[in-house]
Order: structure tokens, then C-alpha cells, then sequence
């Protein structure tokens, strides 16, 4: 595992979220009231669109293009019935920093 700092361990508190951008890949740390901080993929897998504009009430992530929720402790809808879910991240807090493994790291592209 490779695990990238996201931001500071304070930069999300108990029943917030938070969007941050990592290299190309967007990160949504989520920490649900009464539950354990988590990281996702910052698009929504019903269109792949970013959410950016999201809204969180401290259970549900809810997506501002199509109004589909994701309950912020398992990253699976609640709104309808269906498979998709927010893709998980691993995630760890180390030397005051958030830190996500965001999967394998892509070799640079060689010069032509």
C-alpha cells in the first residue's frame, strides 16, 4: 500500500465532510456522527460526476446532479435501490496528517 497525505488530521471533524484533491484524483473524507472517519472517491458512481457541491447531514452524502444519497458510514445508497456505492479508500492518520492509499501509482509516461 501506498498511502498519500491528504491534508491535517483536524481538516474534518465528527459529522462533517470535506473534497480535497490529490494529484488528479479527488478524495471526500466523510466522518459520520457517532461513526469513524472515512475516505471515498470524490465522484458519484451513479454518473461519475464530481461532488464537488455535495451536502452531508452528518449521515448521508447526498449528490447535487441527481439527489442520489450514500449513507457515509458504508458509501451505499440509501435512496434507491440499487448497487452502486461510493468507491472506499484506505485510509490512516499518521504524524497529524489524513492519509489515503489511493491504489497503485502509474509510471511516468516515457518521452517520445
Amino acid at each position: 500500500m501506498t498511502f498519500t497525505s491528504v491534508c491535517a488530521a483536524n481538516a474534518v471533524g465528527e459529522g462533517d465532510m470535506g473534497l480535497f484533491q490529490v494529484g488528479r484524483k479527488s478524495v471526500l473524507l466523510v466522518w459520520p456522527a457517532g461513526g469513524e472517519l472515512k475516505a471515498y472517491r470524490g465522484r458519484c458512481p451513479h454518473a461519475d460526476m464530481p461532488l464537488t457541491e455535495a451536502s452531508f447531514d452528518g449521515t448521508t452524502v447526498m449528490c447535487p446532479h441527481h439527489q442520489w444519497g450514500f449513507d457515509g458510514r458504508s458509501g451505499k445508497c440509501v435512496t434507491h435501490i440499487v448497487r452502486n456505492v461510493l468507491h472506499p479508500y484506505e485510509l490512516r492518520i499518521e504524524a497529524d496528517e489524513i492519509q489515503v492509499d489511493l491504489g497503485p501509482v502509474k509510471p511516468a509516461r516515457a518521452l517520445a
